[in-house]
């Protein structure tokens, strides 16, 4: 292959079709999106090892599926989750925080570093009361906490993750079942914090006990909370950070690893937001400063 253009823009080429033709003589597969996601790296930073990027998170524990990271800032949410006891994990749909969370969760818990996985949602109720909904509380929250259990089954067979459930070895639970308890020995991730409150936030993070490590994801542009009550992710991020031992990731749209199109839904979003909290200015106040402006012209 004949590389043709400026010399930094060429550099970066060849880095990335080496460093790719590793990965497929390693025996993994390359997608299109792998391409460009492994240019933006190069990009960013032009010594990245693209190899230690795309290490297999599970690859040590047996797992079906080959789960790696997709950028550098999911490869530096990985390094911070093995290195920190409390991680806070914040940023759009789409960008990993929950799933690479849940993947070191279960390769921790098959190299014995923990005993146990425990994974909680609140519950936040859109429209119906829990308590007229038909079924058990079990029943109630199922639908909830399906995304979890759906991401379970990503990594491991159907079959082992309800025996671990049965067992009690990886509990999913909504957030409320989380109080009076001291969790030791255990990986702990708490997703959609955004809709926790402050009170609900600061007995989660109390609940960690010795040999335990906690994960906390959120993405604050999605808070469902009614509007008198603030965001205990808001409130904590603001209260802890700077910490020692609590580590923050804050991922953008430009992390999205879904559909291509998902980008340009949050950027669209976004801009209605912010155009939202821009001050208008009445349509007389505005022809009072042009015809101001035209007096002044004229003189």
């Amino acid at each position: 292959m004949r590389l043709v253009g400026p010399a930094d823009e060429v550099g970066v080429a060849r880095k990335v079709l080496e460093e790719l033709y590793g990965t497929l003589r390693a025996g993994d597969p390359v997608s299109a999106r792998d391409v460009r996601q492994a240019v933006r790296m190069v990009t960013q930073q032009p010594d990245v090892d693209l190899q230690s990027v795309y290490e297999d998170v599970l690859s040590d524990v047996g797992s079906r599926q080959r789960i790696t990271a997709k950028n550098l800032r999911q490869r530096r949410y990985i390094d911070l989750i093995r290195t920190q006891d409390i991680v806070f994990s914040i940023g759009p749909a789409g960008t990993g925080k929950t799933y690479l969370a849940m993947a070191l969760a279960i390769a921790a818990l098959n190299r014995h570093e923990v005993s146990r996985v425990v994974l909680t949602r609140p519950a936040v109720e859109a429209g119906e009361k829990l308590g007229f909904l038909p079924g058990t509380m079990a029943e109630k929250v199922n639908p909830y906490l399906r995304p979890l259990y759906d991401a379970l089954n990503d990594m491991m067979p159907m079959d082992k993750t309800a025996r671990l459930i049965e067992r009690g070895v990886i509990e999913v639970a909504p957030l409320g079942f989380m109080r009076g308890r001291t969790l030791n020995d255990s990986f702990v991730i708490l997703d959609e914090a955004q809709n926790t409150t402050s009170e609900q936030m600061k007995m989660f993070l109390t609940r960690l006990g010795f040999d335990s490590k906690a994960v906390i994801t959120g993405d604050m542009t999605q808070i469902d909370l009614p509007k008198e009550k603030r965001s205990g992710l808001v409130e904590a991020v603001g209260i802890l950070e700077g910490v020692d031992g609590i580590g923050f990731m804050r991922f953008t749209e430009e992390d999205v690893v879904r559909h291509p199109l998902v980008q340009s839904i949050i950027r669209a979003y976004d801009r209605l937001e912010r155009n939202r909290s821009t001050p208008s200015h009445s349509p007389r106040t505005a022809d009072v400063g042009q015809a101001a402006g035209a007096e002044a012209s004229e003189e």
